[in-house]
């Protein structure tokens, strides 16, 4: 059935909650290991987007942000642009961003839902899999991977 596909992810960061926060909503620090800026003033019904870095200004996603609870929970609606993605509908998909104190490090978890089918759950798949990779790998030595998780297989 469209649109009841879910994708779950979870990883361990050593870092605290406020670091992997301030990764997830800055768009300095998401250039550097998603690829894109993350602009938004991340208040509940805030419009978001994903920006290109080429100097363009061209969203590649956009959506709106449906909960803010720093430094622990983000909730995002997620569409291409002119989808309509303020709400739930045809093309809009809700991403979670789950960050809890596990010990000296976090656990962050993210829930991808309302995948059209299993072509657009694989698709996010690829990504979800490499961005918090090299989120991880940004707050815990400094660097990102050195590719960008669109182009890892």
């Amino acid at each position: 059935m469209a649109g009841t596909l879910t994708f779950d992810y979870v990883t361990y960061i050593e870092a605290t909650p406020e670091q992997v926060w301030h990764a997830l909503t800055d768009p300095g620090e998401t250039v550097a290991y998603w690829g894109h800026g993350n602009v938004s003033d991340w208040r509940p019904g805030s419009r978001w987007e994903r920006r290109r870095t080429d100097g363009s200004g061209i969203a590649d996603v956009e959506g709106a942000v449906l909960e803010s609870s720093p430094p622990t929970r983000l909730v995002t609606t997620w569409a291409e642009p002119g989808a309509g993605a303020a709400e739930a509908g045809p093309g809009v998909s809700t991403v979670t961003f789950g960050i809890e104190p596990y010990g000296e490090i976090v656990r962050l978890s993210l829930t991808h839902e309302g995948l059209a089918g299993a072509a657009e759950r694989d698709a996010a798949a690829q990504g979800w899999y490499a961005v918090p990779a090299s989120l991880k790998t940004l707050l815990e030595t400094g660097r990102p991977l050195p590719r960008e998780p669109w182009a890892m297989p």
